[in-house]
Parts: structure tokens; C-alpha cells; sequence
């Protein structure tokens, strides 16, 4: 099969900064769970902000590079929106009009959650393997944070503060110059149910009501969220490390989703990988879900690493450890 290269990431994160002064208020019994505990900062998408919006202002310069390089027209879109704008479509098709393109495969992948960004980045490498597609784009957009969380009801409970908005994209082609080595994903299913609506009348989230629409969190689902994320990240990282025949040791970079500072403390302590190869984006933007992967890796590129040949691992868990996975890329800018 075509070997197929990560090579290019890019982000965008709305204006406005938001300290944890925006939040608080009611008591409950989450207040003080480790799971819950505040970041300094996070972005909220501004008023009529749309996922098109900030898909298109994250991805327009990694296009244009790709341009420049003469990669030719985008053959694959995949987008995962947090919140989709609109109930019945994705993003996807607004995306590929708003940058110009016409791609033959448009996909809005819906679950995946926080590890949405390894997800997408499976599929598409699975696409452009069959030799029918040269080129893809994987979109994450994280938009729950200053519209869901900043209700005026929500934003008094203890894990309103948590999340954050911003967007993060990668660009993927045929070729071995930064190629993905191997990815490990798994579905489990029967933690699925575990993730709830939060809603005070009772009602279906699509029947008329008063009550606004909130994450289900219970102590017992916390306890369990907090048992499986601990365990889910290692065990992928690890089995992707087996294969490779690496110890997690020896990762350059291990690029996570940021859910909260218990998970990024205990996934280095698990895997043998020091703080200074793990970026850390929660307390500056807090938890962006799936678009914390690639905002991460972006933000550190801009640091000047990763550097050429190292071996960076990109891992997730999703919602309540429904679906994690890992990926393994030897970079090459």
C-alpha cells in the first residue's frame, strides 16, 4: 500500500480570553473533583461564529502551503464539529466551498470525541492508501465552550470552566517524507451509554422546554471517566509502542488531548515520558476535546519542535473512554 505522511498541522483559537471569573456560582457535588479543576484561560468563539468559520481561518494557510508546493487539488475531506451548527449536516460540504475546493470524498465524522483528530487521521490514511486520492484535510472544531458552557444556567456548575474553543487541522498526502507509521485505535462500546444530556424538565434535547442543555455528570460517572482515561491512554500508546518495537520511553513527543491536569500528569508517569515532551496547552486554553491534538502540535511547532526525525505520538481518549487510539508519525517537516 501507498505509504501516506502527515505534513503539514494548522490551528486558530478565537479572540476572546476568558478567565474562570466568567464562571462559578451554585455548589454542587463535583465542585471540588479533580476532574473539574479550572484552567487560568480559555477562547469562546464569538457571537455567530460558525465551525465553517473557524475551520476555513485555521485551514486557509496550511492550503496555501500546500499550494505552494504544488500538491495539486484536495481529494479528501474529513471535519468533526463538537457542535454542528445545523442538526441534519456536517460541515463538510460548507468547508470545501468556502476554501474552494472540490473534493471527491467529504466526510463529517461524528464520533471520536477527543480522539477525533487520530480517528480522522486513520480513515483518511486508509482513503489515500487505496492509490484513489492523493491529498487530505482533517478538520477538528471545538466550539461548546462560549456557547453550551457560557448559558447562563450552565456556567454556574463546576465543570462549565473546563472547556475551551479553538480549531486545529492536518494536512495528509501519499508519500514517505513524515510518514505515519502505524495507528492504534479502539472502539468500546459498552461505555458509550456513560455520556448523557443534562436536562432539568425531563425533556428530549429537540422538544420545546426552558431547561438548557448541559453534560450529564454524576460522581459514580466521574469516578468511572477519571478509572478508564488513566488506563485507556497507556494501553494504546503502549500497544502502538509494541508494535514498533520502541519502548514508550523513547518518544520524542507525545502529543495528547488535554482534558485536565490529573490525565497529562499521569499518562507521562505511566509511559516513562518526562513533562518537557509533553506539551501542555491546558491552563492557556483549556480542554479544546479533538481539536486539542492538533492545536498542540501546532503550537509547538511554532516552538521549534518537533525536530527532523523524531518518533511523536498522538493519543486521545473520547468522551467517557468510549474510543482511544494512538498514532505514531516519524516527523519530518
Amino acid at each position: 500500500m501507498n505509504p501516506v505522511s502527515l505534513v503539514d498541522v494548522g490551528s486558530y483559537l478565537p479572540e476572546q480570553r476568558v478567565t474562570v471569573d466568567f464562571y462559578g456560582g451554585d455548589d454542587d457535588a463535583l465542585r471540588e473533583s479533580v476532574m473539574f479543576k479550572s484552567p487560568r484561560y480559555r477562547r469562546h468563539v464569538a457571537p455567530g461564529e460558525t465551525a465553517v468559520d473557524m475551520i476555513e481561518k485555521a485551514a486557509r494557510p496550511v492550503l496555501d502551503r500546500a499550494a505552494a508546493r504544488g500538491d495539486g487539488p484536495l481529494d479528501v475531506l474529513l471535519t468533526n464539529v463538537q457542535l454542528p451548527d445545523l442538526p441534519w449536516t456536517g460541515a463538510g460540504a460548507a468547508v470545501a466551498h468556502r476554501l474552494g475546493q472540490d473534493p471527491g470524498w467529504v466526510l463529517d465524522v461524528h464520533n471520536g470525541g477527543c480522539a477525533s483528530f487520530v480517528h480522522m487521521l486513520r480513515t483518511a490514511r486508509q482513503i489515500l492508501r487505496t492509490g484513489e486520492a492523493r491529498t487530505a484535510l482533517i478538520c477538528c472544531a471545538q466550539n461548546t465552550a462560549g456557547q453550551m458552557f457560557a448559558q447562563s444556567e450552565v456556567r454556574r456548575r463546576s465543570h462549565a470552566s473546563v472547556p475551551g474553543d479553538g480549531c486545529g487541522v492536518g494536512y495528509l498526502r501519499v508519500g514517505d517524507e513524515s510518514p505515519i507509521l502505524d495507528i492504534e485505535l479502539r472502539n468500546i462500546g459498552e461505555f458509550a451509554g456513560d455520556m448523557g444530556v443534562r436536562l432539568e424538565d425531563g425533556r428530549r434535547y429537540w422538544e420545546p422546554g426552558h431547561s438548557q442543555l448541559d453534560v450529564s455528570f454524576t460522581p459514580d460517572k466521574v469516578r468511572k471517566i477519571i478509572e478508564r482515561g488513566n488506563a485507556l491512554v497507556p494501553e494504546v500508546v503502549g500497544l502502538l509502542c509494541d508494535r514498533l518495537d520502541v519502548p514508550t520511553s523513547a518518544i520524542d513527543l507525545l502529543v495528547t488531548n488535554q482534558p485536565n491536569r490529573l490525565f497529562l500528569a499521569n499518562w507521562r508517569e505511566s509511559l516513562g515520558v518526562d513533562a518537557a515532551r509533553h506539551p501542555d496547552t491546558f491552563d492557556e486554553y483549556g480542554n479544546l476535546f479533538g481539536a486539542a491534538v492538533p492545536v498542540t502540535l501546532h503550537e509547538t511547532l511554532r516552538q521549534g519542535r518537533p525536530r527532523p526525525g523524531d518518533l511523536v505520538v498522538l493519543a486521545g481518549f473520547a468522551h467517557a473512554g468510549d474510543l482511544a487510539a494512538a498514532a505514531a508519525v516519524r516527523w519530518h517537516p
